[in-house]
């Protein structure tokens, strides 16, 4: 009884402190383009006693949620990180198992009403994952409203090495020269190339887990973003940890290139 009368009083004051931080929230200040590094779903999982691959369906099981919030708040656009390149090379055992989720992962998704967007080396995936996310991406291609690009075999480093190879493979078809395009080229030249491209940079990046690095996520893109590291490991996070993300935000003063 009295485990119980703790957690029910422990309910009553979240939900309070939760209507506090949404009563707070300058709306006029929320960032557009929200990254989000998922991290820590194998250490959850490690601490509850189970296999990662609960982790990462638990992971999964809050994107919903997280998406439902970005949504409610007015951002427009959701980047998050699920599969990186060095995750590729992880044994079978693990890969396999984290594959079907993240198809599964995808397609509700695009279930739920939001607009899909792929984003990484897609011809590195097993055919039947880059099928589900081509699948997804059309089904959801005229839907307004949230974007959310998944990041699926993505790596920083080798989205600038791609957009640098389209980049030169695009003046080549049309005849142009090492030498003239060095005398040209610029910043914005190589953005038109990238994954992101046409899109706002991340003007929020969080990452969970207590990790305080970006470790490849939108290198490029995140010159001028904020950043929010949050402790709990992302099959724990709150919405008032998404919360409090967007009041620390909205509290910044940004100064880009400064």
């Amino acid at each position: 009884m009295a485990i119980r009368t703790r957690a029910r009083v422990k309910g009553i004051a979240y939900r309070a402190y939760e209507r506090r931080l949404v009563g707070r929230l300058d709306l006029t200040r929320v960032p557009r383009h929200v990254g989000v590094i998922l991290d820590g779903n194998r250490r959850w999982a490690k601490a509850a006693g189970s296999r990662p691959e609960a982790g990462h369906q638990a992971g999964a099981d809050k994107i919903h949620e997280l998406l439902s919030w970005c949504s409610d708040a007015g951002v427009e656009l959701v980047t998050l990180w699920l599969l990186s390149t060095d995750n590729l090379t992880r044994p079978d055992s693990e890969l396999q198992p984290l594959l079907r989720i993240i198809e599964t992962t995808v397609t509700e998704i695009a279930e739920g009403g939001w607009r899909v967007n792929p984003v990484g080396a897609i011809d590195l995936l097993p055919p039947e994952t880059a099928r589900v996310l081509k699948a997804a991406a059309d089904a959801t291609a005229e839907r307004s409203g949230l974007l959310v690009n998944v990041a699926i075999g993505y790596g920083g480093r080798r989205e600038i090495a791609d957009a640098v190879r389209s980049l030169l493979q695009s003046h080549a078809a049309r005849g142009t020269s090492i030498e003239e395009l060095a005398e040209v080229i610029d910043v914005e030249h190589i953005s038109e190339h990238l994954y992101t491209r046409g899109q706002p940079d991340p003007d929020l990046v969080i990452r969970t887990s207590g990790e305080q690095r970006l470790s490849g996520f939108l290198l490029w893109q995140s010159a001028h973003s904020e950043f929010h590291f949050c402790e709990a490991h992302w099959p724990d996070f709150r919405r008032i940890d998404f919360l409090r993300a967007l009041r620390e935000y909205a509290r910044r003063d940004r100064r880009f290139g400064g």
